[in-house]
């Protein structure tokens, strides 16, 4: 048993006294430690027991906890010595009756992580630019924790995940991140000695199962310590188009438009929150109670969003989509079954000829892929800029600016949205203007920009069909707060537009673009349009014997084209 002893903000005193562990504290009535402040989270921390001691864990509150004055994430072991400060509110814990004594039976305590004995080298005092050296009593072995080290029977995976949770808590204590200035160590040099660390400590245990597979336990422990955690190796696998977390003991994985679940899964909630952590911070942004939803991207270009519990019900949820390291190519296309070589040849006229291109379909279709290869059709020489909310557009352009919306800050100020970052780019003189996805008011500035000048620009947008491309347009156009007449919009719409590319992804996982048609006008209130091609069940990719009507422009300006590839026949 221990006992909590609470000075609260107006001085005045209590005691707790808790039998089991964890022990949740915030300011929920469910919490075991109920601390009734503004300044406290509904969960704000736990306190676990672990090898050598108690373990102090903040729960990504706002407020942050406080030991003995600096603010924590984790920490640990707990002393009696030690003041917790959370809200306003000072705790204490300390052992009940002879608890503490039973703390130090070797049966059920790990000894490798000792006080060093004189001479012996303390992980509070190193050199810059290296780790601590490890205490000699590393090498002395590691007792069993129970039914962990030696009487834990089962498959192999239930075992390597119930030695890699140890390992992981003994690492981080070790290594105790939060507390020194590894900054000046690059992430190869880092990733090499905490292996180091971590070979060295499991050399330091006794009776680790035979079957047990050490050196993959080496890679998760050292990917929980510094990277991504089990999210490291599903990286590594090219053949995942898309990566869904629900809660930390559930990741289902998408290969070829197909979905399946994964072995893998987080040990806790706070493990993949620190995750999401290390994903968000890089690029200055945050995700905690006050901000529980939030896009990112990753390094490789991957797009990240997630959503906090309890927003999330099954825990904190993490969707990361996936984009090919090398960019696709026309023939990788084609070969793909995602577009026939008439449809491309007919797009890559449009993009040199600077036409005005939509491309529309629904989540997952594969709009932001051929926006990306359209992007990259733009012939050399011209000024393009970009505009996303997360950067997701790899272009191989020697004049390409990039730029990305930002969310507001704690204070709800500083956001700029992707129709500041359009007005703003009309400014910067440019030759073409890529916009990742119209989603909000910036359809009507895009519209404008088309209109006076900006030929050739790309965007993206949701919708069912290319028929429904307008409308949608018309009730974004109307969420800019402008008070304009549809028949005005719809007039704007028709003059903006060259083409639209429909794109839709099948029950079989296939992608593949599905419609190409001109807008031609207006007529009685409504916008017309011509299918240039299509892709008919049955038949394939069919070109609609219909020329565009800007290839009369064309022909005047002496370009050389090919109306064959108009001609009614069928396709692949």
């Amino acid at each position: 048993m221990w006992t909590i002893t609470i000075e609260h903000p107006d001085h005045a005193t209590r005691c707790l006294t808790v039998s089991e562990l964890p022990c949740r504290i915030g300011r929920a009535s469910r919490c075991e430690v109920s601390l009734p402040g503004w300044r406290v989270a509904k969960r704000h921390a736990e306190i676990r027991e672990v090898a050598g001691g108690l373990l102090l864990e903040d729960a990504g509150s706002i407020t942050g906890t406080l030991v003995n004055g600096q603010r924590v994430d984790r920490f640990g072991p707990l002393t009696p010595a030690d003041e917790i400060d959370i809200g306003g509110f000072r705790l204490v814990i300390r052992a009940a009756g002879n608890r503490g004594a039973q703390a130090e039976e070797p049966a059920v305590r790990t000894r490798a992580w000792a006080a060093p004995a004189v001479g012996e080298t303390s992980l509070s005092h190193h050199s810059p630019g290296s780790l601590p050296s490890t205490p000699a009593a590393v090498h002395a072995p590691i007792q069993a924790l129970g039914p962990v080290a030696s009487g834990l029977t089962g498959s192999p995976s239930a075992l390597l995940q119930s030695w890699s949770a140890r390992m992981q808590r003994e690492t981080l204590r070790a290594l105790d991140l939060r507390r020194h200035d590894l900054s000046r160590l690059t992430d190869e040099v880092l990733r090499a000695q905490v292996n180091d660390l971590v070979r060295q400590l499991i050399a330091g245990v006794d009776n680790l199962p035979a079957e047990l597979d050490t050196e993959q336990l080496v890679r998760e422990v050292v990917d929980a310590a510094l990277g991504l955690g089990p999210l490291d190796l599903l990286l590594k696998d090219t053949s995942i188009s898309e990566i869904m977390i629900n809660g930390p003991t559930e990741i289902w994985l998408e290969r070829q438009g197909r979905l399946s679940r994964s072995t893998l899964s987080f040990h806790s909630e706070s493990d993949l929150r620190r995750v999401l952590d290390r994903i968000v911070t890089p690029l200055g942004r945050r995700i905690d109670e006050g901000s529980p939803m939030v896009d990112a991207r990753l390094p490789d270009g991957s797009r990240v969003n997630a959503i906090l519990a309890p927003l999330s019900l099954r825990g904190s949820a993490l969707t990361i989509r996936r984009f090919a390291r090398s960019l696709m190519s026309v023939s990788d296309l084609v070969g793909r079954g995602s577009a026939s070589p008439q449809m491309l040849e007919f797009l890559q006229v449009c993009v040199a000829s600077r036409r005005n291109i939509i491309i529309s379909g629904g989540t997952g279709s594969g709009k932001t892929t051929l926006l990306n290869l359209l992007s990259n059709l733009i012939p050399e020489g011209e000024r393009v800029i970009t505009i996303e909310d997360s950067a997701e557009l790899s272009l191989r352009g020697a004049h390409v600016v990039t730029l990305e919306a930002r969310p507001p800050n704690l204070e709800q100020k500083g956001e700029v949205t992707i129709r500041d970052l359009v007005r703003n780019a009309l400014r910067m003189r440019p030759d073409r203007i890529v916009v990742g996805e119209c989603r909000g008011a910036e359809a009507l500035d895009m519209l404008q920009a088309m209109n006076t000048g900006h030929d050739g620009s790309l965007t993206t947008l949701h919708a069912n069909s290319a028929r429904d491309v307008t409308s949608r347009l018309e009730v974004l156009c109307l969420m800019a707060g402008m008070d304009l007449p549809v028949q005005a919009l719809r007039e704007q719409i028709a003059s903006a537009i060259d083409l639209i590319v429909h794109q839709a992804r099948f029950a079989n996982g296939v992608r593949r673009i599905t419609t190409i048609a001109e807008v031609t006008g207006i007529e009685s209130g409504r916008i017309q349009m011509q299918t240039i091609f299509e892709y008919r069940s049955g038949e394939g990719y069919c070109a609609c014997d219909a020329v565009p009507n800007f290839y009369e422009e064309l022909s005047r300006g002496g370009s050389a084209l090919d109306l064959s590839l108009f001609a009614t026949q069928g396709g692949r």
